[in-house]
């Protein structure tokens, strides 16, 4: 039996739970107590479910997230009030969280909470300073604090590493030494444009020995196509992009001319504001352009039945639903979701505010069911048709190759307002209080006149200078895309069950930063990578992992798993194999029989799988087809989105299944055979051929004992393959791509199980 050279690799280390950094300075007592680091996270945990928001589930009547509820006299007892500044031992609080009388102490022991003693005494400490209360951190508008002064005064690049080396100086610790420039240009062509960067950049770049050459580098990769399909992956998920309806017939939808036109606008650099506008109201410009429509397909993303027998009032409002979550979810990082049955039970939305919100998109003159799924390939109204004349003349960056005109749903309002009400428990036709447009006002107060009263003053409300939120949550998902998580690292949840940032003035600083720069994503993105933080190796010591498991304060770079778009693309790159065709429709790859067949209901043109051929195997994973009901299944075990709902961060999971498909994933197969093929075709040596292996998976120069391990596995396989010719020629027949005619099928055969090992190795899917 053959032993075969594969590190079953444990992927990225589970990332523990560091929601105890919510409570910084509790050990030992901080000498300034500060609601929003020290308090609000207790009361947000332990108290806010009965005494918080929500006007249904408030218990005696007594309110903790607001001063004036904190303040005020106990409804039964009107000489005892709730908290008294100044004095613990007069404040109804401590006095509960501190008793020994389980009858009064509070939380109650049936709940199964509790506060620990250093919590009890943060409370007490709290009310002996004055029990000041604040706005949540996340809606008070971000100011650009002064620089903070380092000790380590040569380490700085840019202003974001004087914010995270202060902290790192204040623990006690050094940041690392920057990466190797091996290392370092694998890393950032990967975080750029998804791609590894060949071997002909590689040598360019080791050679430049001038100052600028890394920033040389970066401008390089930014101007790449391929960075516009690298940012829009992330983009697809936030969108919920599919390329089918959902439920269960799961029909066929036309929405990639959207998605072409998501890469477009990354790779012109289109403002940030620019673009989330269009994508929300671009119909409601003046005069908008069929580009501006284009654009709102972003809110027609969501589910959609065809399937007979259900109401049509229900399942309208479950699109506008999804609509008016994805925009908090997306643009403010908030879950209204939570307040479409009741008041939120922790954040202060109220159940009328949400129905307020939703009233934004309450107006698109559609349906719950349109047509059925023998109308798969139609699009539901409001629909753009799309003609190759528009395309060759206007939409020139949509890859259509056929000339049939091609359909699009977005976004329009009808020329008469429905009617909104709060709807009660959440249910279709349970019609409360009408409402009107509005949103949270703790966040922005919402002025219909100043901002106009529909989508386009949604968006003009959105990008306002005092609105506290849209540049926070979009440079904090920048650079959680970059770093591996945030400096908030509840990336979707800025509100009072979200994490406190691990550097609060670096999150203001590059929000500010930001929106006075004109919203420039190119110059964000730019700013993340040139600093001296991003550049750090990824070595740690025993001291770093004792003091900063989680590296909170990075003081080294984080190893993180490519996407499962990544490990294709990386595969498909570096064979030589990928298509770098930008945009067009989406194709269906390799996929295991029988899938789709055993999970939809057997109607309409997405009942079978039907497997694409040429060229369209071997494109770019951002183009892979997404069937809802079943994903493409390599993809999943790799944490893809399933697209059913808006994310704003995957999941990261390390499973068994991981290594399996990259043993038998017919893509990794096809591409360390293609690959293997076109280095028996170079004239060289077999450790050359090996050597450029190595180089261009994993992109840089094997050390001398990885080499030697290789060498060795080359000639164990070969011997192998001598004693059993057949297997090495039933080995090499995988894949589509046309076979080079190499006579020498044994040597083949073993080159291609070494690369395959390659593409196995933890490093090659690490971005480190």
């Amino acid at each position: 039996m053959r032993i075969v050279f594969v590190l079953f690799v444990v992927f990225a280390g589970v990332l523990l739970n560091t929601s105890c950094t919510r409570n910084q300075g509790v050990a030992g007592l901080t000498d300034s107590v500060d609601f929003n680091l020290h308090i609000r996270p207790i009361l947000s945990d332990r108290c806010f479910k009965c005494h918080g928001p929500d006007a249904n589930q408030r218990k005696s009547n007594l309110r903790l997230d607001t001063q004036e509820g904190a303040l005020a006299a106990l409804k039964d007892n009107p000489k005892a009030h709730v908290i008294v500044p100044g004095s613990p031992d007069q404040s109804e609080v401590f006095l509960r969280i501190s008793s020994s009388d389980t009858s009064q102490l509070m939380p109650p022991p049936k709940s199964n909470l509790s506060l620990n003693e250093n919590e009890i005494a943060l409370i007490k400490k709290w009310i002996e300073q004055g029990a000041k209360y604040k706005p949540h951190w996340a809606f008070i508008p971000p100011i650009k604090k002064e620089i903070p002064t380092v000790e380590q005064e040569d380490w700085p690049v840019n202003e974001i590493d004087y914010f995270i080396l202060t902290k790192i100086e204040a623990a006690g610790l050094t940041p690392n030494e920057e990466a190797d420039r091996e290392r370092l240009l694998k890393r950032v062509s990967l975080d750029i444009t998804g791609l590894p960067p060949t071997l002909e950049m590689q040598s360019r770049f080791l050679a430049d020995q001038s100052a600028g050459a890394y920033e040389k580098i970066v401008d390089e990769l930014l101007a790449q196509p391929q960075y516009g399909e690298r940012m829009a992956i992330h983009w697809m998920d936030v969108a919920r992009y599919a390329d089918s309806h959902g439920y269960q017939d799961d029909g066929l939808r036309t929405m990639w001319p959207w998605r072409d036109w998501v890469i477009h606008a990354f790779n012109k650099n289109y403002r940030y504001d620019q673009f989330v506008t269009w994508q929300l109201a671009g119909d409601l410009l003046p005069n908008p352009t069929k580009e501006q429509v284009l654009a709102t397909g972003f809110n027609r993303n969501h589910k959609i039945t065809q399937e007979g027998g259900v109401i049509d009032e229900e399942y309208r409002i479950e699109y506008v639903t999804d609509r008016t979550n994805t925009f908090a979810k997306a643009f403010l990082a908030l879950t209204f979701e939570c307040a479409h049955c009741h008041d939120h039970k922790y954040d202060p939305i109220s159940q009328k505010d949400y129905y307020r919100t939703f009233a934004f998109f309450n107006r698109v003159p559609e349906k719950g069911l349109v047509g059925d799924i023998s109308l798969a390939s139609l699009a539901d109204p409001p629909k753009i048709k799309i003609s190759t004349e528009e395309i060759n003349d206007i939409l020139t960056f949509i890859n259509k190759k056929d000339t049939t005109p091609v359909e699009v749903m977005v976004m329009k309002d009808s020329s008469w307002r429905r009617p909104t009400y709060i709807l009660t428990r959440g249910v279709y036709d349970a019609h409360g209080e009408q409402v009107s447009i509005g949103l949270p006002p703790d966040i922005l107060p919402f002025d219909s006149i100043k901002y106009g009263d529909n989508r386009l003053g949604l968006a003009t409300w959105l990008f306002d200078k005092k609105n506290p939120l849209t540049a926070r949550v979009f440079v904090n998902r920048m650079w959680q895309e970059f770093f591996g998580k945030g400096l908030v690292k509840t990336s979707g949840d800025f509100g009072m069950q979200g994490e406190m940032p691990s550097h609060p003035e670096l999150l203001d600083w590059l929000a500010v930063d930001f929106r006075d720069h004109g919203w420039d994503v190119k110059r964000l993105i730019k700013q993340l990578v040139m600093s001296a933080t991003y550049r750090q190796s990824a070595n740690t010591s025993k001291k770093k992992l004792a003091t900063d498991p989680d590296n909170i304060l990075l003081t080294r770079s984080s190893r993180k798993r490519l996407t499962a778009e990544g490990i294709r693309d990386l595969a498909l790159a570096s064979s030589g194999l990928l298509i770098k065709d930008i945009g067009g429709p989406s194709m269906k790859v390799y996929q295991p029989k029988g899938i789709w067949e055993s999970s939809t209901s057997g109607r309409g043109v997405l009942a079978r799988y039907v497997q694409d051929h040429g060229d369209d195997l071997y494109r770019r994973g951002l183009y892979s087809f997404i069937k809802r009901t079943v994903p493409p299944p390599g993809m999943l075990v790799f944490d893809a989105s399933n697209r059913d709902q808006c994310e704003v961060n995957r999941m990261r999971t390390n499973t068994p299944l991981q290594a399996l498909v990259l043993l038998n994933d017919p893509v990794i197969l096809e591409s360390a055979r293609v690959f293997a093929e076109r280095l028996m075709l170079d004239k060289s040596s077999s450790e050359e051929k090996i050597k450029k292996a190595f180089q261009t998976i994993i992109c840089r120069t094997p050390k001398k004992e990885e080499f030697e391990k290789l060498i060795e596995y080359f000639n164990q396989e070969k011997r192998s393959f001598e004693r059993t010719p057949e297997k090495a020629k039933q080995f090499i027949a995988v894949g589509e791509h046309i076979h080079e005619q190499l006579s020498d099928v044994i040597s083949l055969a073993a080159l291609m199980q070494v690369v395959q090992t390659i593409y196995n190795l933890d490093e090659a899917i690490t971005k480190s």
